[in-house]
């Protein structure tokens, strides 16, 4: 059995953060990924990010990973790091159990940090499982970060952000974007992305969704049509794309498998993306001593990630005993920054989910 102070499970944004945190802070960390790479999403975003200085504005996501990553090595005498390591489990006692290169490994830790992010959601629609057809991750998987481009020509399904800078970086790649299409009336995504492909030439159909992809061995075509104002299809309305990709961007799903495992108590909410645990305002859940970060705990930007992966590292170290130095002034400033990335109009949805689900004491 393996003894720390604070086991963080997931090295992506959040996780990175408040390893960061809770290192600082005088904790022991362990920090468990199942990927050979720390840094989750980030080392396949090569566009740069909003956000503030703080939140590393105007650099690429990439170079954030490498940024977190020397941050994190700054606090090396308290950190140790699993990659490779799947998490099988956590149990009712506060044990996790690994599967680590072969050998099964069990950690007794103080508390421990969930921060395992998001899956991408799929779309159901006739000859979906064939080769050809990926998530958004997946061909950025591919060209950001093994240099491999997924085929000739793509049909994009989903106008988000997400959907906008993937298209984007295919036509770096030197893919052909054939289209981009979205089921809702208009673009989900920030409107200077848009526009910078709609001045590439890339038509952005709303309104639009898949009828049946097509092809003997592999995609070779996709047929889409309009939707009406109830969002049921209409005949008639078939467009046919001739490509051998179709990339689909509608949406991600938070990875709350463990989380429901210990036991949290849990609850759907449509604005943070599905199933999310509830929990107080120090990122704790109703289990005392788990607490979570990031898209597992609703779905946002990267920028929002890390700094609630920050302050949940920060809140989780101070209640195992080891409280940060200046632990009320970071918080306040974590707090402000969540406040500004959360304002506007465009945070409205994100700010009404977590007023469903955050309670000020567990």
């Amino acid at each position: 059995m393996k003894h720390v102070d604070l086991a963080i499970i997931g090295g992506g944004p959040a996780g990175l953060c408040a390893a960061i945190s809770a290192a600082s802070s005088g904790a022991k960390v362990l920090l468990i990924d199942r990927n050979k790479y720390l840094g989750g999403q980030l080392i396949k975003q090569t566009h740069m990010f909003f956000g503030s200085e703080k939140q590393y504005a105007s650099t690429r996501g990439i170079n954030i990973a490498k940024i977190l990553l020397n941050d994190l090595m700054k606090f090396s005498d308290n950190v140790e790091i699993m990659t490779e390591a799947t998490v099988l489990g956590v149990y009712e006692d506060g044990v996790i159990s690994i599967d680590h290169n072969g050998k099964y490994i069990k950690v007794n830790p103080k508390a421990m940090l969930i921060s395992t992010g998001a899956s991408e959601k799929v779309l159901a629609f006739p000859n979906n499982d064939l080769p050809g057809i990926y998530g958004a991750g997946a061909v950025q998987t591919l060209m950001n970060v093994y240099g491999i481009k997924p085929g000739k020509k793509v049909l994009m399904v989903g106008a988000g952000n997400i959907g906008l800078i993937v298209s984007y970086q295919l036509m770096q790649a030197g893919v052909e974007v054939e289209a981009i299409i979205d089921a809702a009336p208009r673009i989900g995504g920030y409107l200077v992305h848009a526009s910078k492909i709609r001045r590439m030439g890339v038509p952005i159909l709303t309104g639009y969704t898949v009828k049946e992809a097509v092809g003997n061995q592999y995609l070779e075509r996709v047929i889409i049509w309009k939707l009406d104002q109830h969002w049921n299809p209409i005949e008639g309305t078939e467009i046919e794309f001739d490509v051998d990709i179709m990339c689909i961007s509608v949406g991600l799903t938070p990875l709350t498998e463990l989380i429901m495992q210990a036991g949290c108590d849990m609850k759907y909410i449509p604005e943070l993306g599905g199933l999310v645990p509830i929990r107080d305002v120090n990122y704790q859940t109703t289990k005392k001593g788990i607490y979570v970060a990031g898209d597992v705990s609703g779905v946002e930007e990267a920028s929002s990630a890390m700094v609630e992966g920050y302050l949940a590292g920060l809140c989780a170290s101070k209640g195992i005993g080891y409280e940060h130095q200046q632990f009320e002034e970071i918080r306040q400033d974590y707090l402000e920054q969540l406040k500004a990335l959360r304002s506007g109009t465009v945070g409205d949805k994100i700010r009404s989910g977590i007023s469903k689900i955050v309670r000020e004491v567990i």
